[in-house]
């Protein structure tokens, strides 16, 4: 694992934060979306002029706008023609376009360190594609642990990754990240994990107490660096709840047997589940 220096270029880069979202309230006053747009509009790379973003909003086909949310300028509202995260990903896709420089997503129900962007914005000068650890919380903010698995909320790159490696699989409904991922790793493009000052300094450790992350290294694809930042924590706070799919699996045994289904394919297709 390498030490970054994290810095960014002078020049300004464009981002366009693709956002799935479901609309789901944290309380009354207060929807998740909400959040996570002010978790990045908190971003110290803002106030130093390294980044501009822009907001595309992924909902399902039949999503009701609340008023409020409607009326925000600073959102673009992308419905797909289904009622699947891969559709609400796709149709945020779709209204990006090409006219951003980066893009990166968020799920909605996360959030990002104000430091999120200056490291990954730095890592992008030397490859395609980036993504990071997450900081597990409950719904009462409790940590419950780190989590090396690369979910999409801590994705960045240029638009030509996203161009060469396509839209999000929508006959995938648990896994798609892993089949994103599995795309990217036959892509050829430079890929770099970054992960917190307190990770493991080499995969025979990282077996030992986070072998998520030693996950990361064996299924990441040959293009893979795994890069430490001097932040203590992660750079994503990502939320466990009942509503989330993770915790819908684990007592549905329908769903797992999907679950289990995708992950089948995903090692019929690469020969591995694709980290």
């Amino acid at each position: 694992m390498r030490s970054s220096e994290g810095r960014v270029a002078s020049t300004a880069l464009s981002i366009g934060v693709i956002i799935p979202s479901r609309l789901q309230q944290i309380g009354p006053n207060e929807h998740f979306v909400e959040r996570a747009i002010a978790s990045a509009l908190a971003q110290t790379a803002l106030a130093e002029g390294d980044a501009s973003l822009a907001f595309i909003v992924g909902i399902d086909a039949d999503a009701d706008i609340p008023p409020r949310l409607a009326a925000r300028s600073d959102i673009v509202w992308a419905r797909s023609d289904a009622c699947s995260q891969a559709g609400a990903l796709n149709a945020g896709i779709a209204a990006a376009g090409d006219r951003f420089d980066c893009i990166a997503f968020l799920e909605d129900d996360d959030r990002w360190d104000p430091n999120y962007l200056t490291w990954s914005l730095g890592a992008l000068k030397r490859y395609g594609f980036v993504s990071t650890t997450q900081l597990e919380v409950d719904e009462n903010g409790q940590i419950i642990r780190i989590n090396d698995f690369p979910t999409p909320s801590g994705w960045m790159m240029p638009f030509d990754t996203l161009r060469r490696v396509g839209c999000f699989d929508p006959a995938m409904r648990w896994h798609l990240d892993n089949e994103w991922l599995g795309r990217l790793g036959e892509s050829g493009i430079r890929r770099c994990h970054l992960v917190d000052a307190m990770a493991p300094a080499n995969i025979a450790l990282a077996e030992q107490v986070r072998p998520w992350l030693a996950n990361v290294v064996r299924f990441g694809g040959a293009n893979l660096e795994v890069t430490r930042h001097t932040m203590l924590a992660p750079l994503v706070t990502r939320l466990v709840h009942s509503r989330s799919g993770t915790a819908r699996i684990a007592v549905d045994p329908v769903l797992t047997q999907q679950s289990q289904a995708e992950y089948a394919r995903l090692t019929h297709r690469y020969g591995r589940i694709p980290w």
